[in-house]
C-alpha cells in the first residue's frame, strides 16, 4: 500500500538538459535497491524541467529514501546539472493503481 509520496521538481542548467535526463535515467538502478520505493518515475515536463515522483508505504520509507543514494547523487551532481536546488514537495497519496499491489 502507498499512502506518502515525494514531488521533486529540478531545473537543468542551460546546456545541461540531456546531462540531467541521463542522471535520471540511471538514477533508476539505484531505486531498483530500495523495497520501499513502492513506484518511482522520473518525468520531462518540458525542454529543461524534469521531476520525480515516487511513492512509499510510510513517512519512515520516505525519510529513507531522501537520505538514500539518489538524495546523495543529486546532492553531489546538482550544482554541475541543476539551474537551483530541487524544489521538494511531500505529498499524501489519496488513490493508486500499482501492479501486484492490493
Amino acid at each position: 500500500m502507498v499512502n506518502v509520496g515525494l514531488w521533486v521538481r529540478v531545473q537543468a542548467k542551460p546546456g545541461r538538459e540531456r546531462d540531467l535526463a541521463e542522471f535520471l535515467t540511471g538514477a533508476r538502478s539505484v531505486v531498483e535497491d530500495e523495497p520501499e520505493t513502492v513506484a518511482w518515475f522520473a518525468v520531462q515536463l518540458d525542454e529543461s524541467t524534469f521531476a520525480i515522483f515516487d511513492a512509499f508505504p510510510d513517512d519512515a520509507s520516505r525519510r529513507a529514501h531522501l537520505v538514500g543514494g539518489v538524495g546523495k547523487a543529486l546532492a553531489e551532481k546538482g550544482p554541475e546539472l541543476l539551474r537551483e536546488p530541487p524544489s521538494i514537495e511531500y505529498v499524501d497519496v489519496l488513490a493508486s493503481k500499482l501492479p501486484g499491489r492490493a
